[in-house]
């Protein structure tokens, strides 16, 4: 498996494309006015608590207020106020927690205005991006993440991933952090900390604890609200939580943000500095050059094609997405109905776990499957679909089918979803727009796969536009098909079509309606 991490800056944003094995799998983006990254930590003042929603509004500077729910607070936030009082009013100079005696923990049913209270200063840590209508959502459970281990201020708890599976590497594990654990201080340790040597799990402590002395150096002088620890870059931050040893390339576009990057590798990883590359061919961009524009000219629009003539059609609303699944109405060897429904919903349930993750879909997914008949294939479906989005490291959860065929998915949403626009002017209308070209490609080839099973010959009429972008260049995409399908396909240009349109006829001339 091939995994690689392709990056192109322009002026106002950085992008960041993840692929697996050529596929485009992840596509994130970090803009230059980014002010409010997930893991921001910053110091405010409580504007507003309000019983009936036992939360409080907090000021951030931005256009909406931001929120904190009361069970966001962490049970040790009382520590947390009193240690930021005295750090700000100059009594406290050491940041360790040593000597600090914790206060007493809240109540998990208690109410808001026993904790907080207007002005009250605190520092609160960013969970959630603005979103749409929504402000930034926030915590004052701060944790500082770093390469191997989490630290977590005003507890003593040390937690292990649960994707560690073996019960020897989690002891071992637990047992050399409460050796190096500082007291006063939680750790979570991260999977990629699996068979690490203390000295690593140490040099990784000692880094988190500077930057909590960093930030705490801060409170004194600092403005209410601003940001008093920022993320890492995004780049530093992607490499930080999915950087492993089945990485086999970085390439970036940019000399600065490849300097970064390779003094970050050097820090996590320097056996893996070689794989970082410098892309320096400036006649073909970075990103048709890997082959992403395209990827993602096909992959986000409402419309999305799939093998053997399949598609998704994927709707979104501001309470939940839907997404339904289509066999494209095609021809198949499948001995009956109810393998074709299996194998086409297996196909699907594929590419609906990467699109989840390309377009970072959170909150509800409601997909309308394929109907079967059969309670086995509905559990393999289901089973197919958790090991499909096991990779994804947003949390969520998937329930079994419904008698109807839905499959209901929560996930995780920290950020705005990734929304990219996939239309272009119409050519016939310029008032309208219309699929890229790529997506009616896509469209006709898998049509094409489909009709060759039982047309051994096959005509295409298509608009000229869409004739030429088919036989025009070395090679074609109509050499390529021949290659592939060892089938020539004649390509007739019709001028009275419209952009969209086209139709595929047989070796006699007749229309093929299937």
């Amino acid at each position: 498996m091939n995994k690689e991490l392709v990056i192109r800056t322009n002026a106002d944003a950085v992008d960041f494309a993840l692929l697996k094995d050529g596929r485009l799998i992840e596509l994130h983006s970090e803009k230059e006015k980014n002010q409010f990254q997930v893991g921001d930590i910053f110091i405010a003042k409580i504007r507003k608590p309000v019983t009936g929603l036992n939360a409080a509004f907090v000021h951030l500077g931005y256009d909406k207020d931001a929120f904190l729910h009361y069970h966001d607070l962490g049970p040790n936030v009382r520590s947390l106020i009193e240690f930021t009082r005295q750090v700000v009013s100059g009594k406290r100079k050491d940041f360790s927690l040593k000597d600090f005696p914790l206060e007493e923990p809240i109540q998990k049913d208690g109410g808001i205005l026993e904790v907080l209270k207007p002005n009250l200063s605190i520092p609160v840590q960013v969970v959630k991006e603005p979103i749409s209508t929504k402000g930034p959502r926030l915590s004052s459970e701060l944790s500082l993440a770093g390469r191997y281990l989490v630290l977590v201020p005003f507890s003593d708890r040390i937690s292990i991933s649960q994707k560690i599976d073996s019960s020897e590497e989690k002891t071992r594990l637990k047992r050399l952090v409460q050796a190096i654990k500082p007291k006063g201080f939680g750790v979570i340790v991260r999977t990629v900390a699996m068979d690490k040597k203390v000295e690593e799990l140490e040099a990784d402590l000692a880094y988190l604890l500077e930057r909590w002395d960093t930030m705490c150096s801060k409170l004194p002088t600092a403005q209410h609200p601003s940001k008093i620890l920022g993320e890492l870059t995004k780049a530093s931050s992607m490499l930080r939580d999915i950087f492993n040893d089945t990485f086999t390339g970085i390439v970036v576009d940019d000399k600065e943000l490849y300097g970064q990057i390779k003094e970050y590798l050097h820090t996590i990883a320097p056996e893996k500095e070689s794989i970082l590359k410098l892309y320096k061919t400036a006649d073909i961009p970075m990103f048709e050059k890997y082959n992403v524009e395209r990827q993602i000219k096909t992959s986000f629009g409402k419309t999305v094609s799939m093998n053997k003539g399949a598609y998704l059609i994927i709707e979104h609303t501001e309470a939940l997405h839907v997404i339904d699944v289509n066999s494209g109405n095609r021809s198949n060897k499948a001995a009956n109905q109810e393998e074709t429904a299996l194998e086409v919903n297996l196909i699907a349930a594929s590419e609906i776990a990467r699109q989840l993750r390309l377009r970072d879909m959170g909150g509800i997914i409601v997909v309308d499957f394929i109907d079967m008949s059969n309670p086995d294939n509905r559990k393999k479906l289901f089973d197919y679909l958790r090991e499909e989005m096991s990779d994804d490291k947003a949390k969520h959860k998937i329930l079994p089918p419904s008698k109807f065929g839905l499959i209901q998915i929560t996930r995780q949403r920290v950020r705005p979803e990734v929304s990219i626009k996939t239309q272009e002017e119409d050519p016939n209308n310029v008032n309208l727009e219309v699929d890229a070209p790529i997506l009616i490609i896509d469209r006709i080839k898998g049509d094409l796969e489909r009709l060759l099973v039982n047309h051994p010959k096959l005509v295409l009429h298509v608009h000229p536009f869409i004739s030429a972008y088919l036989t025009k260049g070395f090679p074609s995409l109509r050499a390529k098909w021949f290659i592939e399908y060892k089938k020539w396909i004649k390509v007739i240009p019709r001028d009275a079509f419209t952009y969209l349109e086209y139709q595929f006829f047989d070796g006699q001339g007749n229309k093929i309606k299937e």
